[in-house]
């Protein structure tokens, strides 16, 4: 049992995050129940079969506190890449119509110079934005590795306590008894452990997607 590596999903848990901005947090939340629900609504399941377990990285990811903190933040590192970008790109389209409107005054040489430098301006702009995408990305996906390898140790606790000698994927499962879901257990676990950690957008070099092809 000490051969599971859970680390494995964290890709798919990051398909929750800045999906939108709002992916996981919307997860994490209970979903409303329908004013009138009839009691049929539930999926009935069979008896809970016997050392076969389920766990769900999303949910414990959503679900816990330390989760929902790292959405939270993520979020917050976001807004400040857009409001950076969005800043330049403003003063970029203020400074275009400030020159647009006394272009008809300038020489043929001093125009090429003007849209040559909004032309190299535009081009740094966009660079810049897909360096802070990337440096999002990789944020993200640190920050996720971070949780996962921190509660793996308790998947792995309480798989030994709960005897499992199987252990399902909770995303690749339709409908499974609540008695064999180790989710709820490992989110109260980790709950306890931590609820937060710090961490800043990552830096990465220019050069770095130029020399990763």
């Amino acid at each position: 049992m000490h051969n599971i590596k859970l680390i494995t999903s964290t890709a798919a848990a990051a398909a929750l995050v800045l999906s939108g901005g709002v992916a996981m947090a919307q997860a994490a939340r209970p979903a409303a129940r329908p004013a009138a629900a009839p009691a049929s609504a539930a999926p009935q399941t069979g008896p809970a079969i016997p050392n076969v377990c389920v766990f769900s990285n999303q949910a414990a990811i959503a679900n816990s506190a330390v989760g929902k903190y790292v959405v939270s933040r993520l979020q917050q590192i976001q807004g400040q890449v857009q409001a950076e970008v969005q800043g330049e790109e403003t003063q970029l389209q203020t400074d275009a119509k400030a020159y647009a409107a006394q272009r008809a005054t300038l020489t043929s040489d001093v125009q090429q110079q003007r849209e040559k430098a909004f032309n190299d301006r535009a081009q740094a702009l966009q660079r810049k934005a897909q360096q802070r995408s990337r440096e999002l990305d990789a944020t993200q996906q640190k920050a996720l590795s971070r949780i996962v390898s921190d509660y793996n140790p308790i998947v792995l606790g309480v798989v030994r306590t709960r005897n499992c000698g199987l252990l399902v994927d909770g995303q690749s499962v339709l409908v499974a008894n609540p008695a064999m879901d180790l989710t709820a257990d490992v989110v109260r676990q980790l709950d306890a452990k931590e609820t937060q950690f710090a961490f800043e957008r990552e830096h990465l070099d220019d050069a770095q997607p130029a020399a990763a092809r």
